[in-house]
Order: structure tokens, then C-alpha cells, then sequence
């Protein structure tokens, strides 16, 4: 696909996320609908639906012969990663949506056979949209963020959930406790999205999680990416951009340093 081609789904993805924003704005005042998926924590509003609803219109309208892979299952059906992907999370952080209408974000990641090509995630309420395609950098809103550079674990803030420092299922926590001790902070803001916007433009120097979705992560490695930044899994694998992971996000230097005390 062409230069300008890009640039084309680039100008229409920008222009339909302000555009849901706006819907999530106004959504503000209303009464919403909620339901729940697995638990009472994993929530879904209306208005995830409807922004999703939203952006498979205005995919498929111009865009026919891309594959769209939604959060809330409006999209298709995408076994394989061939061809033009959109992953579009409407609202991630929809508990913070729903408690706060703050510290949530729409994220879209836009992939061609597997590799990531255009990553969006706008945070609505402060109006911060983090964006980049391929080769041309990463930018907050029109600043263009800097490479990153390596930063110590005593001077590093990681963002973390408390979930994964207490016994849990997916990782033995102990691994992660000298991590937590040793950092300068951490942070959870409740919004996978925003935390790895977050690394990338310095605001956290890591961030790691034990299990997130394809539309939890696919914008935020691309921007990533773009600064310098390593993601890998928790185990220092490949990131599968269709499946579930665990996510460890870092500058560069304090990813190996960090991956080494996990490993251990």
C-alpha cells in the first residue's frame, strides 16, 4: 500500500476518533445502560457499544475490504492477521468511564499483515490524542515525542496493578516484588491504553500487566515502537497482536534489566 494510501486512513482515523469523542462527551449527562461480562468489575456501557457501532460504519463504508477486531464484538470474525486490521477498543477504561468520566481512552491500532502501521489513543476528557504511523515518529496532540532513553529501576515509575503483587495465577508475585521495592514509584490508572501512551512519551518508564486484550495494546506498541521502546511479553516473547498477553512495556536498557529480575 502506498504512502498516500496510508496517510488517507490516517486523516479518516483521526477524524472518526474525534468524532466519538465528541458522542462520549455528550454521553456525559445521560443515564447509562450497563452490563456486565464476566464480573462485576469487567463492565460494558451503551456507549462502548455505540462508538464501536460507530467506527465499524465508518470502516466499512470506506474501507470494505479491511477486517475490523472490536472489544465488544461488532466487527469480524479475524483468525489471521493477513490484509489491513483495525483493533478498536471504544472506551478502555470503562470503569473509569462509568465511576470518574476521567482517565479513559479510545485506542485504535491499524495493522497490514501483522505489523503495526497506525496507532491512535485519545484521551477525551483532557484532550490529549497520542499518535503516530510507521516511520514517521509519535506525537502528543502536535508535539513530536523524543526518542526514549534509559533510565535506572531506582529512578524509574512503573506502572503496575496491585492484582499482580499479591498471589494471582498468571505469574509467581515474588518475581515482582524486588521490581515494586526497588522503583522509584508506582502508578495503576485503570486504563491499559493510557498507560503505555504513557511510556511512551516518558510520563512512565514501564509498565507491565499480566493479561490484556488485542484492543487493550495494539495502538499503544506501535507507539511505543516509535519512540525506542521495547514490548514484549512478561517472559521477553513476541507479542501475538491477535490473542491475549501478558504486556511488558520499558524504555530501553530498563526492559532487559527489569526482565532479568522477572526471569530469575
Amino acid at each position: 500500500m502506498n504512502v498516500s494510501t496510508w496517510q488517507t486512513i490516517y486523516e479518516c482515523a483521526e477524524k472518526w476518533i474525534f468524532e466519538a469523542g465528541e458522542l462520549l462527551k455528550q454521553s456525559f449527562t445521560e443515564k447509562r445502560t450497563i452490563t456486565y461480562k464476566s464480573n462485576f468489575s469487567d463492565l460494558v456501557t451503551d456507549m462502548d457499544k455505540k462508538v464501536e457501532k460507530f467506527f465499524i460504519g465508518k470502516i466499512n463504508e470506506t474501507f470494505p475490504e479491511h477486517k475490523i477486531l472490536g472489544e465488544e464484538g461488532f466487527g469480524d470474525e479475524v483468525t489471521n492477521a493477513d490484509g489491513v486490521v483495525w483493533i478498536v477498543d471504544p472506551i478502555d477504561g470503562t470503569t473509569n468511564f462509568v465511576n470518574q468520566q476521567f482517565n479513559f481512552a479510545i485506542s485504535v491500532g491499524i495493522y497490514e499483515n501483522g505489523e503495526g502501521k497506525i496507532g491512535f489513543i485519545y484521551d477525551v476528557v483532557r484532550g490529549e490524542l497520542f499518535h503516530c504511523m510507521k516511520g514517521k515518529g509519535a506525537y502528543l496532540n502536535e508535539k513530536k515525542l523524543p526518542a526514549l532513553e534509559n533510565t535506572s529501576l531506582n529512578e524509574a515509575v512503573i506502572g503496575i496493578n496491585a492484582t499482580w503483587v499479591r498471589p494471582n495465577t498468571r505469574i509467581d508475585h515474588h518475581r515482582l516484588i524486588p521490581i515494586v521495592k526497588n522503583a522509584r514509584g508506582t502508578r495503576s490508572y485503570g486504563s491499559a491504553a493510557l498507560e503505555l501512551a504513557y511510556v511512551a512519551c516518558g510520563r512512565l518508564d514501564a509498565y507491565i500487566t499480566m493479561r490484556l486484550s488485542p484492543w487493550d495494546f495494539a495502538a499503544g506498541i506501535i507507539l511505543i515502537d516509535e519512540v525506542g521502546g521495547i514490548v514484549t511479553t512478561a517472559s521477553g516473547d513476541e507479542i501475538n497482536v491477535l490473542d491475549k498477553n501478558s504486556i511488558f512495556a520499558a524504555k530501553p536498557g530498563l526492559h532487559e534489566s527489569i526482565l532479568k529480575e522477572i526471569l530469575r
